[in-house]
């Protein structure tokens, strides 16, 4: 019995240590739980919105605040083709613009820098045709009746080299000229890879006088373009005032065909120092274009070595561009090279490369 005594008294003290660090360890948790303030962490979303809704772009919304920009990055202010001046337009591409906006249209292998070669077509035999008009006070022609001489349908393929801001770019150009003896349609197209294209297009009649245009149009992102009314004397522009209309004017695409057939007609009568003022109709205004035989000039040209006749329109006023004319007689006097500069320097210099049938 004594033995056993002190057995059960262990077991007993174990036991009640045990169930009072039972209690203490629940009352512990208890107060922990209860002291401890409960953290609530947020569940956060974040919606990407790829197309604004149409409440953004709603003029009567307030306008969303200007997304902040690096230094030194200016905000590119929307073209205003209403302001932009005349010379602008009359440059055929302008590659900081297209850069941003412009469509990408033309195939990878457009700037290949391997020349195609020459394919010298054969012109359709033109007719030479008197012209029973006077030539006008400018002139320093004779003052014989003028012949005109129309080269056949065909195909002109030209390398491009043009500088702007600073900057040289290179793209390519096609001159597409086709007649009927009655009607015409010129088309010049001047594209660089990633850039974009420039189009200009001239149609009308072909006279006595050689080319009478009824539309001009100019194309890039948007179109410009001028209609002649010959029987009421007038051109009018798709965007500015209209101008009386004069006799033998041109646009400023189908003047470089009229002085060629003009050329072609009586060489001899426009030697050096002849000048041939043209009423000449751009994209928007018409004005009168004074062009002086310069002289005769062989050029090596990515086609081949051609002779020419050199033509040049010096500016006149502060903001006139300068526009060169060569023509060559062994195809016809179409334009195998054409340099306009514009008064700032900027200037785009396209020559001939290929001569392809234009069907």
């Amino acid at each position: 019995m004594n033995a056993a005594m002190p057995v059960r008294t262990l077991a007993f003290m174990t036991v009640s240590v045990v169930l009072a660090h039972v209690v203490v360890l629940q009352g512990t948790s208890v107060a922990l739980s209860l002291n401890e303030p409960t953290i609530t962490r947020p569940f956060i979303t974040r919606t990407i919105q790829l197309t604004p809704p149409a409440a953004v772009n709603n003029a009567a919304t307030a306008p969303a605040a200007e997304t902040e920009r690096p230094a030194g990055i200016r905000k590119k202010r929307p073209v205003n083709l209403k302001n932009m001046p005349d010379s602008e337009l009359n440059s055929p591409i302008d590659p900081v613009e297209y850069a941003q906006a412009a469509p990408k249209t033309v195939a990878p292998d457009a700037l290949s820098e391997t020349p195609q070669p020459p394919v010298v077509v054969a012109a359709a035999a033109p007719t030479p045709v008197p012209v029973a008009s006077e030539p006008k006070a400018q002139d320093t022609a004779t003052a014989a009746p003028k012949i005109f001489v129309m080269p056949g349908s065909t195909r002109l393929k030209y390398n491009v080299t043009g500088g702007k801001d600073g900057l040289t770019y290179h793209a390519r150009a096609e001159l597409l000229w086709l007649h009927d003896g009655k009607t015409y349609d010129a088309r010049m197209e001047v594209s660089a890879f990633m850039v974009g294209s420039r189009v200009r297009t001239s149609a009308g009649r072909v006279t006595a006088q050689g080319l009478a245009p009824t539309r001009f149009s100019d194309k890039s992102r948007a179109e410009l373009a001028a209609h002649f009314d010959h029987d009421k004397g007038r051109v009018t522009f798709s965007n500015g005032p209209e101008a009386p209309l004069l006799a033998g004017a041109q646009d400023q695409l189908s003047l470089f065909i009229q002085l060629g057939a003009l050329l072609a007609g009586e060489p001899g009568k426009y030697p050096v120092g002849t000048t041939i003022s043209t009423q000449t109709v751009g994209p928007r205004a018409a004005e009168t274009w004074v062009v002086t035989v310069e002289r005769e000039e062989k050029l090596e040209l990515p086609g081949g070595d051609l002779a020419t006749v050199k033509l040049v329109r010096n500016p006149r006023r502060e903001y006139d561009q300068k526009a060169e004319l060569w023509l060559a007689p062994s195809l016809s006097y179409l334009p195998v090279r054409l340099r306009i500069t514009q008064p700032n320097g900027d200037y785009v210099d396209q020559q001939w490369r290929a001569t392809e049938p234009p069907g």
